[in-house]
């Protein structure tokens, strides 16, 4: 018998066996290249940057995302010409968002928050014709915006790995 004939079958079960018991989670510490965010992200994630309208104001938004099992977990910042218009832009962030995935706003969502108070979203509605679930976070420090969101089919949304990347986000 060769050696062959033996190793392979025995390589392609040690091959399962690993790729079986690699996590979909593998959580890092990750820094923007700017140094004006932290967060823990379930996977490497990738940086594009476009021209955006917030509110009428065009701003450069730069989103930092990961993508583990069809959930994407990102975090968006923009800066806007000043403190003010940042924290008036955040409802702008919220509502087109919810707009993507034709989902409308609980009357609860809607109230007036506190000048200088983050908004939150948790939402369901549809993208690309199946249901789709949006938990996230608005904030601004000083003239800088930020989205920090979990969205993907709300059955591949474990809840204690939304919360943990949620809860890591810190503006710097």
């Amino acid at each position: 018998m060769r050696i062959s004939t033996i190793l392979c079958p025995l390589l392609v079960v040690v091959c399962a066996v690993l790729a079986a018991c690699h996590p979909p989670y593998n959580w890092r510490d990750h820094t923007s290249s700017d140094g004006t965010f932290r967060v823990q992200f379930p996977s490497k994630p990738a940086i594009h940057t476009r021209s955006i309208d917030l509110g009428g104001i065009r701003v450069d938004m730069t989103m930092t995302a990961a993508d583990v099992n069809g959930t994407t977990f990102a975090v968006g910042t923009a800066l806007a010409p000043d403190a003010a218009l940042a924290q008036a832009t955040l409802p702008a962030m919220r509502q087109a968002l919810l707009r993507n995935i034709g989902a409308v706003e609980s009357a609860a969502g809607t109230a007036a928050a506190k000048p200088g108070a983050a908004l939150d979203v948790d939402a369901t509605g549809k993208g690309n014709g199946a249901p789709v679930r949006l938990v996230g976070r608005f904030t601004a420090k000083g003239a800088r915006v930020y989205q920090v969101i979990v969205m993907g089919r709300p059955d591949a949304m474990p809840a204690e790995q939304t919360e943990q990347f949620l809860t890591s986000f810190a503006p710097q």
